[in-house]
């Protein structure tokens, strides 16, 4: 059963997607937030292993909630008689309006595990929060590349930023610059002639090296270091 946080401060919204996941099977809705306040003392009194999370909200938005609750996580909040967290962290869908909005850039690099357009099929709902919850991202690499592509063409490079990536192998930044490119774990095990496990015990690598959280974090690393460049080629 995959236990799941609604966050939208729109009520309609709110009751829509939480009647929705209440009728799907395997899923079990634990609580619902209006802003971002709720959002992380729900996140730290129920625990869910799925939160959807609104990106513009009043007071604390999307963003922030996200950045707090996955920064306490680890641990148990005061006065809410729970021990610290021991189990994988929370997985969080971004929900936006638009497909390019910097909230979402942002709250990627926060550790978000993808976006969901508010306009997304039931369907294609339900299948997001079954993948995030097993691990993976939400939507295809190529989708979250055209993302960050459109967001680091307007940022400043991080200064020193190429340091980062001393500690990674010739093989890790092999695959590490695929990631970012928008290859999935099949295709780059095609090209680099080794199997996915060993793509994923790379990238697992290289995110403790990098102490990363997620899949997208790691591409934004690599734009940001100058590894890929926007428009898919190698720096």
């Amino acid at each position: 059963m995959i236990r799941v946080l609604v966050v939208d401060d729109q009520d309609l919204i709110r009751a829509g997607l939480v009647a929705l996941l209440r009728a799907a099977p395997g899923v079990e809705v634990v609580g619902e937030a209006a802003d971002g306040e709720q959002a992380v003392a729900c996140a730290a009194d129920v625990r869910p292993d799925v939160i959807l999370m609104d990106v513009r909200m009043p007071g604390m938005d999307g963003t922030t909630a996200t950045e707090r609750i996955l920064a306490e996580a680890t641990g148990a909040r005061p006065g809410s008689g729970l021990p610290a967290r021991t189990g994988p962290l929370p997985r969080v869908l971004m929900l936006t309006t638009f497909d390019l909005d910097e909230y979402v850039y942002a709250a990627l690099r926060a550790g978000a595990s993808g976006f969901l357009l508010k306009d997304t099929g039931p369907a294609r709902l339900l299948g997001a929060i079954d993948a995030v919850a097993r691990g993976d991202m939400l939507f295809a690499p190529s989708v979250t590349r055209r993302l960050i592509e459109a967001y680091v063409r307007r940022c400043e490079p991080v200064p020193d930023s190429p340091a980062l990536l001393e500690a990674l192998t010739n093989r890790e930044r092999e695959v590490l610059l695929l990631t970012a490119r928008g290859m999935s774990n099949t295709e780059i095990a095609e090209q680099l002639f080794i199997s996915e496990a060993t793509v994923k015990t790379h990238l697992n690598r290289t995110m403790t090296k990098l102490d990363l959280d997620s899949r997208a974090q790691a591409v934004i690393v690599a734009y940001e270091t100058g590894l890929v460049t926007p428009g898919g080629g190698a720096g």
